[in-house]
């Protein structure tokens, strides 16, 4: 059975850093490309970042690109996203999630093939 985990979700003051994680079981992250997603209360899922199966390439939504580096370390089968510089506005339930492409195609911001059940990130004073 495919599934994905994520953690290291939690409470943070603003200006503050988290790194989440999202592991696989039950099937190789290393030919799939994987997305990192987010849904805060009241508003639209938000497709964050995305890398590709080889880990050279990547995609950031404009909302988070300078803070937030997305990396994979396929020998762990896990991959990360690296947040720095939280905002309160960043509060919500992140996501990863498998595509079943080894690339970032051009929609990857919309919807994710395989998914975790989320972490709960939570930015404030």
């Amino acid at each position: 059975q495919r599934q994905l985990v994520e953690s290291g979700g939690g409470l943070v003051q603003p200006g503050g850093s988290l790194r989440l994680s999202c592991a696989a079981s039950g099937f190789t992250l290393n030919y799939y490309a994987i997305g990192w997603f987010r849904q805060a209360p009241g508003k639209e899922r938000e497709g964050i970042s995305c890398i590709s199966a080889s880990g050279n390439y990547t995609k950031y939504a404009d909302s988070v690109k300078g803070r937030f580096t997305i990396s994979r370390d396929n020998a762990k089968n896990t991959v990360y996203l690296q947040m720095n510089s939280l905002k309160p506005e960043d509060t919500a339930v992140y996501y990863c999630a498998a595509y079943i492409y080894s690339i970032c195609v051009s929609v990857w911001y919309r919807e994710g093939d395989y998914w975790g059940q989320g972490t709960q990130v939570t930015v404030s004073s």
